[in-house]
């Protein structure tokens, strides 16, 4: 470990810690995970023993006050995001939130307020968006190869068929919107360059409240428009890619959220259809050392608590519009 080495405290064991922070940790210099807390002190302790982390704290209460922490990582339940990102910025610590950051609009400006007055960096962990193929993504459409964009897509869908699961309770913010819909919509954001406008939204309704599967149509100022869809469980069984439509051409992307795992680049344009991959370290290494960059050297991020207001306002409008259209049409609802 090296000695100036931003330190990191974990709140909660999640599954997707250990690739999001604890191996890019190992892997990117000036990064360590010194800490963790849970609910559980005993699934505390089996996951830094499994994970090498040195110290196990007895609460979140204690892990974010703890002097030996300059950085908390925030994989809890959607619900419970406002509430710990705040006290941590309030003991003086960094963020590192996962998506979405908050449950509703007023919690992501509560928590952006609380990063102003402390001064503290906090970033929304939306790793696709520090990855080399984004950026790719970006020249091509800068470069004005598609020429007039018109439409745009992003789709993420997946099968998760665990009624227990978090992602299925209303009360801790759950939804296929909220998990995987998240990213359709930050990918969408951030393609156009541009907010949108919600025109038409549509959802599959659990018994508990929650959306299982989301359709979204927008619009954009100049006329543009979009589309996304996203799916915990529907007929939309696997879906992850993004999709640009031109006026002199189109772009297609398979799984732009996690390059690393596999990818293929498609453009078709007059002079041709080519296809492209872009070389590039795990999307998590890539966030860490942006993270690492806006704590040491105040560098700029994408994805900072500005940004992450405006994706949960499109958020918001889209569940506005899918419960006034279900309330209009008699609610579906499924098991």
């Amino acid at each position: 470990m090296v000695d100036d080495a931003l330190r990191f405290g974990i709140l909660g064991a999640a599954r997707i810690a250990p690739a999001a922070l604890v191996a890019p940790a190992r892997r990117v210099p000036g990064a360590t995970v010194a800490a963790i807390a849970a609910r559980d002190p005993e699934r505390a302790g089996r996951f830094a023993a499994r994970h090498g982390i040195p110290r196990v704290l007895p609460s979140y209460e204690a892990l974010v006050a703890d002097p030996e922490i300059d950085a908390v990582y925030v994989p809890l339940p959607n619900a419970l995001h406002c509430r710990w990102t705040i006290a941590a910025l309030e003991a003086g610590k960094h963020v590192l939130c996962e998506k979405p950051i908050a449950a509703s609009v007023a919690e992501a400006e509560a928590m952006a307020a609380a990063a102003a007055r402390a001064g503290r960096v906090l970033i929304e962990a939306f790793h696709y968006r520090y990855h080399p193929l984004f950026t790719r993504l970006r020249a091509i459409l800068d470069a004005g190869e598609l020429g007039r964009v018109g439409h745009l897509e992003a789709h993420l869908c997946f099968p998760l068929p665990l009624p227990a699961d978090i992602r299925y309770r209303a009360d801790l913010a759950g939804g296929a919107l909220m998990d995987a819909g998240c990213y359709t919509v930050h990918c969408l954001r951030h393609l156009a360059g541009a907010e949108p406008e919600v025109i038409e939204a549509r959802a599959e309704w659990t018994r508990g409240g929650v959306d299982r599967c989301m359709e979204a149509r927008l619009r954009f100022p100049d006329g543009r428009t979009a589309r996304l869809t996203c799916s915990l469980f529907s007929a939309w069984l696997v879906r992850a890619s993004a999709r640009v439509d031109g006026s002199a051409g189109r772009l297609r992307v398979l799984n732009p959220f996690m390059p690393q795992l596999f990818h293929r680049l498609r453009v078709v344009t007059p002079a041709g259809t080519r296809t492209e991959r872009v070389a590039g370290p795990p999307t998590y290494d890539c966030q860490l050392r942006a993270f690492l960059a806006a704590v040491r050297e105040g560098a700029p991020v994408p994805t900072g608590p500005d940004d992450a207001i405006r994706n949960m306002r499109v958020i918001e409008a889209i569940y506005s519009r899918a419960r006034a259209g279900t309330a209009r049409a008699g609610a579906a609802v499924t098991t």
